[in-house]
């Protein structure tokens, strides 16, 4: 199942599983050379957000990052000095006719690890969108490219970056790979990136703010941080979908005994999938006060019978069982036979199993016939099958149509280092990188404690549970901040999945949510 999260998260959003299953990247001198030089490629046009026209100018280039440790006047010789270097791609958006220092800018990004940003950009925020079927299969190509009336330019300029060796972006050099590929090496680069990119376009006097999805909302949490560290200070960051500690994934309870936490998370995502499917006994009317039923039941009677083990009698085992069956759907034989606890891939496959179906990961409305009956778990993402040709197809038509960026160049949506990614994370605090999975919220809680004026929005969709709803709020009421800093967080949710866009209502939603976020924080008024 790591695999099956991996290929998820690497889309930040949505792709094929099967990269997951690859091997890092390599860059030969042939293709890549070992100095980059930064591309900025010009072009204008116009988008009508809520009955207004914006015109802007868009900007497709790259800026080059260097590895962390490298001294710009290190002579040429020096082998203590790394000379790995990251070209990396970006769009970027500005407003016209508004001086700069009175407009917010916005660095957004996608996960992964190794996913571009195709989805942010065109499915969310960016002046054109990809119109792709609400919750079944998009047909295929044409598809359709329209003005995004959801824009987010109405409140800010927006730029959407890149990850190193995705979109058109490329690593050089030696040891280039381990240089940009891991949760520290990641973070050092994107805040490289937005120092360079403040110099560049003369933006260091404007409110920023950090919009991050999925892996990208770790990025999100630990980069406050990092820029602080460089003098740089954020007026609020926006975290959609997101996993900052990844312990809480829920999935292969076989092979971590003893952590328990992922399913009492996961439940009411679980819980708000049966609901839609309509698998839930005496199916209840309304969705919101079910899932605090739900939620209440997964940190109370849930959390005790799992923490008792095995030494969990017979009757309190099958009245667990029953309960969990009623907010579930899934079978009291079934639920037994997995010792009540519930990996989110098995679920996709088991809930719609007398249909032979599989419902999403990313999005559990979705679902699509399932491969192999026979499998314990799902082997693909329905959604992700859906929806990511529209994606790819429609931006590397709109890059080279009406970017007029390099044509000779691949695009790529994402690169496969899941596998190969390093892990290890350094918190604020430690001495070195702990080898344990990832936990960013250290980070975050030091940065709000800096800068207590930060402020911070939370966002996701009931229907996801790759990053589930819950998580999300359990995470951010476990920073380690007075309660006094507790009131610089807010909470929105959807009724739609990891990718909270792809259901028009609920990208109306977002964009009101995110707009009214930037205008009570930029300190314009």
């Amino acid at each position: 199942m790591k695999k099956l999260l991996l290929a998820v998260l690497a889309l930040g959003c949505c792709s094929g599983i099967s990269h997951a299953q690859g091997t890092t990247p390599t860059h030969s001198p042939a293709s890549v050379g070992p100095h980059f030089k930064a591309t900025a490629v010009d072009s204008a046009g116009s988008v009508i957000v809520k009955g207004t026209r914006i015109r802007y100018r868009a900007v497709a280039g790259t800026l080059v990052v260097h590895a962390k440790g490298w001294k710009r006047y290190a002579p040429a010789t020096d082998p203590k000095n790394p000379t790995a270097e990251a070209d990396m791609f970006y769009v970027a958006y500005f407003k016209r006719g508004v001086p700069a220092a009175e407009r917010p800018i916005t660095f957004l990004f996608n996960g992964g690890p190794g996913s571009s940003t195709v989805w942010l950009h065109m499915g969310a925020f960016g002046p054109v969108r990809v119109v792709t079927a609400d919750h079944t299969q998009t047909p295929a190509a044409p598809y359709q490219l329209v003005s995004n009336q959801f824009s987010l330019l109405d409140a800010s300029d927006l730029v959407f970056v890149d990850a190193p060796g995705t979109g058109f972006g490329r690593i050089a050099g030696p040891d280039a790979n381990q240089q940009f590929y891991g949760v520290d090496q990641d973070v050092h680069a994107f805040a490289t990136f937005i120092r360079e990119f403040l110099s560049k376009y003369d933006r260091w006097n404007s409110p920023k703010y950090l919009i991050g999805e999925s892996y990208g909302t770790m990025r999100a949490a630990a980069l406050p941080l990092a820029l602080e560290h460089q003098s740089i200070d954020l007026n609020g960051v926006v975290l959609l979908s997101d996993i900052l500690n990844w312990d809480l994934m829920p999935d292969d309870p076989k092979l971590n005994p003893t952590v328990d936490l992922p399913y009492i998370v996961a439940l009411p995502s679980y819980a708000a999938t049966a609901w839609y499917h309509h698998r839930i006994p005496n199916q209840p009317q309304h969705l919101l006060p079910f899932l605090k039923q739900v939620e209440h039941f997964a940190t109370h009677e849930y959390t005790l019978a799992l923490m008792r083990g095995n030494s969990l009698s017979n009757a309190h085992r099958q009245a667990i069982a029953e309960k969990l069956h009623d907010y579930t759907g899934l079978s009291v034989r079934y639920l037994l036979k997995s010792n009540l606890r519930i990996e989110y891939g098995a679920f996709q496959k088991e809930l719609l199993a007398n249909e032979e179906l599989t419902t999403g990961t990313l999005d559990t409305r979705f679902t699509g016939p399932t491969l192999n009956p026979l499998s314990e778990e799902a082997s693909y993402d329905p959604q992700s099958a859906a929806i990511s040709s529209a994606y790819v197809s429609a931006f590397n038509t709109y890059a080279r149509a009406t970017l007029h960026y390099d044509q000779s160049l691949n695009y790529r949506p994402e690169i496969p280092v899941y596998s190969s990614w390093d892990y290890r994370h350094q918190p604020p605090g430690a001495s070195h990188p702990l080898i344990q999975l990832p936990n960013v919220l250290p980070d975050l809680a030091v940065a709000m404690k800096r800068d207590p004026l930060l402020k911070i929005m939370v966002n996701g969709g009931y229907f996801d549970i790759s990053t589930p709803f819950y998580e999300g709020w359990f995470e951010m009421h476990h920073l380690q901040i007075p309660p006094s800093l507790q009131t610089n967080i807010q909470y929105h949710y959807y009724r739609t999945g990891h990718m909270i866009y792809v259901h028009v209502p609920a990208l109306k939603a977002l964009h009101h949510n995110i707009v009214q976020f930037i205008e009570s924080t930029d300190n314009l008024k």
